[in-house]
């Protein structure tokens, strides 16, 4: 067990991300003395990103996990083994910037119903840009779907100053975010069967179901390489958007909205495999029913564990839940940047 003497741990699951600790760690360390600690947690390397880390960052402590299961399961393991107040869940290809933290953790110990945050992602190849997965906070529409404030679907926007503010959202990306320990532990953590994707937002839900708030805090800003993993528009990337965006639906949403949402939404998804197949794309379609079948198959282990999560509901938080279709504004009425839609998300007090 690593007990932290600060009251946040930033810890970084790893993959073979040597190159991403040279590249960033330094700033990382440099920036802890503004109040956390450093933890590398590798996840069964298969190189030496371990004993490189131990031999050039001698401050950041490390552990180990034998086997990779996935990203939820790293974080899964490593936090089982490390006590602090708060955590930072930080992805390795990771920069971050001066003074970072402490805006981040203002928030938290402001609001005690604040149960995660995260702070604006920029794109590090583009650094105008915001970033893919996270960007200026995470939405979800009323069919299920997922986006986030600069950027919907295939449009990235510049960060022009336009969402610097700090609101309340319904997600926060998993690549960088602030989770009060002890509220992660007792709604279950990041859930190990998700493997990869949209796990973050899976526990954000569950976290809202019993009554907290998720914030994006604009004043903390990071830069994420992205995709260094899995990569973004890879056929593993595709399967699991497809079979984790079903689950988080039986996992968290109200009974009689799921009675109708369910089979309409796989409605949905076999419309997009038809229109994939139309145009010559196989392989795509077979991933989605590939993704549909599995849920199809363990349904069973998802209601189970649906049934677990209503123990812990109190009173459902819904604030980051557009009311709207975010397909239909996107596609048909051409909205392409959040503030199109003319919607205001409440902010953090």
């Amino acid at each position: 067990m690593i007990v932290c003497h600060k009251d946040t741990a930033v810890v970084i699951l790893s993959y073979n991300g040597t190159k991403w600790h040279d590249l960033f760690l330094p700033k990382i360390i440099e920036e802890a003395q503004t109040g956390y600690e450093v933890i590398v947690a590798d996840n069964a390397s298969t190189d030496n990103t371990l004993q490189y880390v131990q031999e050039n960052f001698p401050s950041v402590k490390t552990l180990r996990i034998d086997v990779n299961h996935g990203f939820a399961n790293g974080y899964y393991e490593a936090l089982k083994q490390i006590k602090a107040k708060y955590y930072i869940l930080l992805s390795s290809d990771f920069e971050v910037t001066e003074e970072w933290f402490p805006p981040l953790h203002a928030a938290m110990e402001h609001n005690e119903m604040l149960a995660a945050c995260q702070p604006k992602i920029r794109y590090w190849r583009n650094r105008e840009c915001f970033e893919y997965a996270g960007a200026g906070g995470g939405f979800m529409d009323t069919f299920g779907y997922l986006f986030c404030r600069g950027r919907i679907f295939f449009d990235i926007e510049k960060d022009l100053g336009q969402y610097d503010d700090n609101i309340e959202v319904f997600w926060a990306s998993g690549g960088c975010f602030m989770v009060r320990a002890d509220l992660y532990h007792k709604v279950g953590g990041l859930d190990t069967d998700f493997y990869a994707h949209m796990e973050e937002v899976d526990l954000c839900w569950r976290l809202k179901n019993a009554g907290y708030r998720i914030g994006y805090v604009a004043q903390s800003l990071v830069y994420h390489v992205g995709g260094s993993v899995i990569s973004y528009g890879s056929p593993q990337k595709l399967y699991y958007n497809f079979r984790n965006n079903i689950i988080l639906l039986i996992k968290n949403e109200k009974g009689t909205k799921l009675l109708w949402l369910f089979p309409f939404r796989l409605i949905l998804d076999g419309v997009a495999g038809l229109r994939l197949l139309f145009t010559g794309k196989f392989k795509e379609t077979f991933i989605i029913l590939k993704a549909h079948f599995h849920v199809y198959r363990e349904f069973g282990k998802w209601w189970k564990r649906r049934r677990e999560n209503k123990k812990l509901h109190i009173r459902r938080n819904e604030e980051g839940i557009y009311s709207r279709s975010i397909v239909w504004d996107y596609f048909l009425l051409r909205k392409r940047k959040f503030t199109d839609l003319g919607w205001k998300p409440k902010k953090l007090e």
